[in-house]
């Protein structure tokens, strides 16, 4: 399992992924669910992906793969006129890799090979804006009443999410509200853990510099789930008691 989110805020966008793939009692595995493509000055798109590995690999694969030669290979995620047409691209993507993985017919079912996509990012002359793409192939937009997707293990990091999203928060809140999410992830199921992949993106800077690895340890990271945890204990400390 995994998880990650995708956000849209008034000044730009914010990515966050967990990186493990197995967990075991004395197995545990991580591998990179966040890539990006970059063209300066023109465009920036990322991905995040959830669900079964080699499905996702394969598809991320694909991607790179038709957009290492731009003249040579089509369709390209290099090539799209709009964020929209790449949702496109990348949900035709994971469905030819599903079809291809679970054949008609085959003893092992199609949703075995599921997954599910975030894609976001800007393309010139367009706004930034965030996907959700589905295993079928289709996608939804991020809207002002839904300005964040969750793929993965997303029941136990919502609610802080529900509860405190602001898309005039700054980058910094929204990344200390994420942390936040995915420390709750991680205390409440194994199969998510550290390192966390990290992107911010700033609306009309078409670059991917702000980007980082959250590794364990990490002082902040740290810092916030310590903190988190002794002022969820004084808040309900404070609350009134409910007499039966």
């Amino acid at each position: 399992m995994t998880y990650c989110v995708g956000m849209r805020l008034n000044h730009g966008l914010v990515f966050m992924s967990d990186t493990r793939t197995n967990a075991g009692i004395d197995n545990f595995a991580t591998t990179r669910k966040m890539f990006t493509w970059t063209i300066p000055g023109e465009r920036a798109i990322t991905i995040m992906t959830a669900g079964n590995l080699a499905t996702t690999q394969a598809m991320v694969g694909l991607l790179q793969e038709r957009s290492q030669a731009v003249e040579d290979r089509d369709p390209s995620i290099l090539h799209q006129s709009s964020m929209f047409q790449v949702a496109r691209l990348v949900g035709a993507t994971l469905k030819e890799v599903i079809a291809y993985s679970a054949p008609s017919g085959g003893a092992m079912k199609a949703d075995q090979f599921s997954a599910s996509v975030i894609v976001g990012g800007q393309i010139k002359d367009g706004r930034p804006t965030v996907f959700l793409v589905y295993p079928e192939g289709n996608f939804i937009e991020v809207t002002d009443d839904a300005s964040f997707f969750q793929i993965g293990e997303a029941k136990y990091g919502k609610p802080i999410l529900v509860r405190a999203f602001d898309p005039d928060m700054p980058f910094e809140d929204a990344v200390r509200l994420l942390l936040v999410s995915f420390d709750s992830t991680v205390k409440s199921n194994l199969s998510v853990g550290l390192p966390f992949d990290l992107q911010i993106y700033e609306n009309d800077s078409f670059s991917e510099e702000r980007t980082l690895r959250i590794e364990a340890g990490d002082s902040i990271y740290d810092s916030i789930s310590n903190g988190w945890g002794d002022a969820l204990k004084l808040a309900l400390a404070g609350l009134p008691p409910y007499v039966i």
